[in-house]
């Protein structure tokens, strides 16, 4: 038989985990397979439950298993990847829209071993996990922003009752929510009808003044409506509740978070006109993250405690996870994604990516559109060439390079100024039409406007 050609050598796949094992993840049940040479049974069925997962994880230790590929099919993989991950088996999170289109697969039995053959050479890429602590973060921020959301929902409801019952609070407060909204609304459920006196419950700082606040208290005050105007200002309150005991959790848990920054440094003063939001937690949460991190991110312009909050639960401490502040752009999807056949850009666009750090970085790049900074002249030039979704993105993108930037290499922001990005917007326009004017065989001459006839 004839030696192979040192062509059919180099196109062959090289084994990358000879230990492989491949999970097909279920909700029931779990299908493992293994390589056919470590068992008579080279593939095994395991119900959900730790019982059973953990009799996998001593079955895969059995037959010499040292990695794992499993899909990331909804929340079904966490308890096996928890196991798994404490018996020493590194595990592979991987991306199920990596492997969905490969044909030739058909039943549970197959994808478990297709996984098992793709992690052998290996073709699938680990998705990322941050560490634990910040797992934990994460939960406790994640659920305190579902009861932020559930809150924000009943008080529609509420605006949405006062309506039925033409009672039109809402035009002359801003915010029933706030101390004279709730007020108001308490005196009602108490039985109060006088709208004069109702109106004298507003605070001093509300402009309105109390003859229009009187105007918009009288209304038909049908028992029903308030029946649900009652049962959701209650359940408002309770949601207020839970939201005070996730801060808690949450203030206890980044204490037990080690410490980055210098002994005895604080972060600065807080920029002007930089709001947390009435939803922000009632600690110094941006006190605590500067100890975390050692770094203040809500010194970039756009970004406040509540976005920095978010992007560190999501994405953590750690930028190593990530080669360059490229990898990390693109991992959050705010880089351009063109899709290009036969040498031509047939679609343009950024690649749809479902992550709670790009949204809230365009939730900052968004806010930057009324400030006076480098990065809000920046916005606006781009906003005008663009248009707001592109801008937005770009600008995200932008914030996203400078947030990695702080953390992986501790560098601090500082802002440059609108004038200073004016001006060098200026100048490189001056040089693009300098080089134009050459690549057409001409010279000009630049001087101040008004100084030519």
């Amino acid at each position: 038989m004839s030696e192979p050609s040192n062509e059919s050598k180099g196109t062959s796949l090289e084994i990358v985990h000879p230990n492989a094992a491949g999970i097909d993840i279920g909700n029931a049940a779990h299908y493992v397979a293994v390589p056919p040479d470590r068992d008579p049974q080279a593939v095994r069925r395991f119900e959900c439950f730790t019982e059973d997962l953990k009799k996998m994880a001593d079955w895969l230790i059995q037959c010499g298993i040292d990695t794992v590929a499993m899909q990331s099919t909804g929340v079904y993989w966490l308890p096996a990847y928890e196991i798994l991950t404490e018996r020493g088996l590194r595990v592979f999170l991987v991306n199920a829209a990596h492997t969905k289109n490969l044909p030739g697969r058909k039943s549970d039995v197959q994808e478990c071993q297709w996984l098992m053959k793709l992690h052998t050479y290996g073709l699938l890429s680990n998705s990322f996990r941050p560490t634990e602590e910040i797992c934990v973060l994460r939960t406790y921020w994640r659920q305190r922003d579902a009861q932020v959301k559930a809150a924000s929902m009943t008080i529609q409801r509420m605006q949405k009752v006062l309506t039925e019952m033409n009672v039109q609070i809402a035009n002359v407060i801003s915010d029933i929510s706030g101390v004279t909204g709730m007020a108001i609304l308490d005196a009602i459920l108490q039985g109060e009808r006088d709208r004069y006196k109702l109106a004298e419950l507003a605070h001093p700082r509300i402009q309105a003044s109390q003859e229009e606040i009187a105007k918009s208290l009288e209304g038909n005050w049908r028992s029903e409506l308030v029946f649900v105007l009652r049962q959701e200002r209650d359940i408002y309150r309770e949601y207020q509740k839970k939201i005070g005991e996730c801060d808690e959790a949450i203030q206890a848990h980044l204490k037990t978070m080690e410490d980055k920054a210098e002994p005895g440094s604080k972060p600065g003063t807080p920029k002007a006109g930089k709001r947390a939001g009435g939803n922000a937690p009632r600690f110094d949460l941006r006190g605590e993250l500067y100890r975390i991190s050692g770094i203040d991110l809500t010194r970039i312009d756009g970004i406040n405690i509540m976005v920095a909050q978010t992007i560190l639960a999501e994405v953590g401490l750690d930028m190593s996870k990530w080669p360059t502040e490229a990898h990390f752009a693109s991992w959050l999807g705010l880089c351009p994604n063109h899709q290009i056949t036969g040498g031509k850009v047939y679609h343009r666009g950024s690649r749809h990516v479902e992550n709670r750090a790009a949204t809230a970085f365009r939730m900052a790049a968004t806010s930057l559109w009324r400030s006076k900074t480098y990065l809000g002249a920046k916005f606006k030039r781009l906003r005008a060439q663009l248009g707001a979704p592109k801008a937005i993105t770009a600008m995200a993108h932008n914030l996203a390079r400078l947030v990695y930037r702080m953390l992986r290499y501790g560098k601090e922001y500082v802002d440059k100024g609108m004038e200073f990005y004016q001006q060098r917007y200026q100048q490189q326009q001056i040089k693009w039409i300098e080089k134009k004017a050459r690549d057409l065989g001409l010279v000009i001459t630049l001087a101040p406007a008004g100084t030519v006839n």
